[in-house]
């Protein structure tokens, strides 16, 4: 299938495409409309930046989809942190649903848009979880808004207020240009922190290992 990886920021694309030239997989370099992008022929999957926050995202995601060849997958894949104390650095989340969680209106109820991931995406995730080499995969939301979340009493809030495993930044708004587009989407996010005060620390550090694990799992989709 035709799998678009688009990964939000600089330092986790170069993991990614490292780790998949560890993977020895052959990749091309190409341009779909105004955006530059590495190919996996053999994978079928086109991976692409899409920026930092939720707006820079949402429009690098709308133009792959218009200039590109009919995705049949948009897979937003980077970096986060912990909310659930029971998830390990390295493990991936894989969104049952999007959760942005800033908008602050103060005309009316609080909102908290919400984003299924593609649920033909999680079932055959699902049937990967037991061969994985090395980090585990769990299912559940994943809060998504342009907030460094460094305060434990932060984190916490947010995991009352959304019930999702983990936080970061730029999901919302793929998701919300696929929902536009009407093409699958799942936000896939690997542990990189713990939402706390060493939370900028500890992502510089375990950014190889986080971007390395989502290499090694988008490779095991795509070919199931």
């Amino acid at each position: 299938m035709k799998i678009a990886v688009i990964i939000p920021t600089q330092k986790e694309h170069n993991y990614y495409l490292n780790s998949c030239l560890e993977q020895g997989l052959a990749a091309e370099d190409a341009a779909i409309g105004r955006l530059p992008v590495v190919r996996y022929p053999e994978l079928d999957v086109t991976v692409c930046r899409g920026g930092l926050g939720k707006v820079e995202f949402a429009v690098s995601t709308r133009h792959l989809i218009d200039a590109g060849p009919g995705w049949e997958l948009v897979m937003c894949a980077g970096a986060a942190g912990r909310l659930d104390g029971s998830l390990s650095v390295g493990d991936i989340v894989a969104a049952t649903e999007t959760i942005e969680h800033d908008i602050r209106n103060k005309f009316g109820k609080p909102r908290l848009p919400r984003y299924a991931g593609d649920e033909k995406a999680l079932q055959a995730l699902r049937g990967l979880d037991a061969s994985l080499d090395g980090f585990r995969l769990h299912f559940g939301a994943i809060a998504s808004g342009d907030e460094d979340v460094v305060e434990e009493a932060r984190q916490e809030e947010l995991r009352v207020r959304t019930g999702a495993l983990a936080v970061a930044w730029e999901g919302a708004g793929g998701a919300r240009a696929c929902q536009f587009s009407q093409t699958p989407f799942i936000e896939l996010r690997g542990i990189s922190d713990g939402a706390n005060p060493d939370a900028p620390s500890d992502f510089e550090k375990n950014l190889p290992l986080v971007m390395h694990n989502m290499a090694a799992l988008i490779r095991a989709f795509a070919v199931r």
